[in-house]
């Protein structure tokens, strides 16, 4: 496997968790993406954000290895262990399947470890409770604790709060923030909460079909290009739970797409 490029960053050397290169996508006769230079550290938050139909799933799909580039590459580190959260996981009603069992999906994993695992999310308490039982936030805190099985060093999560309220969505946010500093693990997401999501992020890449812009917060929230997407409403709720900021990233600034 090709060595991803090696940063220099507060004197130190960090290689990138996973990198894409001029990377296009393909879904049938659609272009999905197209031209996307991408890459995630240790320890960071990025978010992705766009209007519907903008790629931002399929870029997720092409870096857990679910779709293959058109053009282009992404690399990823040697052994690197990704834990994913998918947009939407129905159970049926008439499936009796408890947590600990949907835990043990797609194998079978010591008892010890699922309660360690739900109690990482604070959902312990739910080790016997049925699946199709359980209500959107609860639910939600299951998907993550049985991405975080393999203690993984990238954890992907494609609109985690989907039926969530405010205060759960908001909820969930803080848990991703203290498992990314419990495990130093990147975390990438997409949302559509951008009151959110802008603020608790160290970068921010909006995508539409291609890289529109991309930096913190911040610098995307005041970029023309994500204005013309989204107005002008969320810059003012930046400040709603930020965290602090003891590090600093590469990829802070943004460039221009072309498109009305």
């Amino acid at each position: 496997m090709p060595q991803l490029p090696v940063a220099r960053r507060c004197g130190a050397l960090i290689m990138s968790l996973v990198e894409t290169q001029d990377m296009s996508i393909r879904i049938g006769g659609h272009v999905a993406l197209r031209n996307v230079d991408f890459a995630i550290d240790a320890g960071e938050i990025v978010t992705v954000v766009g209007p519907n139909g903008s790629g931002k799933s399929s870029l997720l799909r092409a870096i857990v290895g679910a779709l293959k580039p058109h053009s282009g590459t992404v690399k990823r580190q040697a052994g690197l262990r990704i834990g994913y959260v998918p947009q939407k996981l129905q159970i049926d009603e008439t499936l009796p399947i408890t947590v600990q069992r949907f835990l043990d999906l797609p194998g079978r994993r010591g008892r010890a470890a699922k309660h360690q695992a739900l109690r990482r999310v604070g959902a312990e308490e739910l080790f016997e409770r049925q699946m199709f039982a359980l209500s959107g936030g609860q639910f939600q805190r299951v998907l993550l604790a049985r991405a975080l099985l393999d203690n993984p060093q990238l954890l992907i999560l494609d609109e985690p709060t989907t039926g969530l309220d405010q205060p759960g969505s908001a909820a969930l946010y803080r848990l991703i923030e203290e498992i990314r500093r419990e495990l130093n693990a990147a975390v990438l997401m997409v949302s559509h909460e951008l009151h959110v999501v802008m603020s608790s992020s160290d970068r921010v890449i909006c995508l539409n079909g291609h890289v529109c812009c991309h930096g913190t917060p911040d610098i995307v929230a005041s970029a023309p290009e994500y204005r013309a997407l989204f107005g002008t409403g969320t810059h003012g709720a930046l400040a709603l739970y930020r965290h602090d900021h003891d590090h600093t990233h590469e990829h802070e600034n943004h460039e221009g797409c072309t498109h009305a």
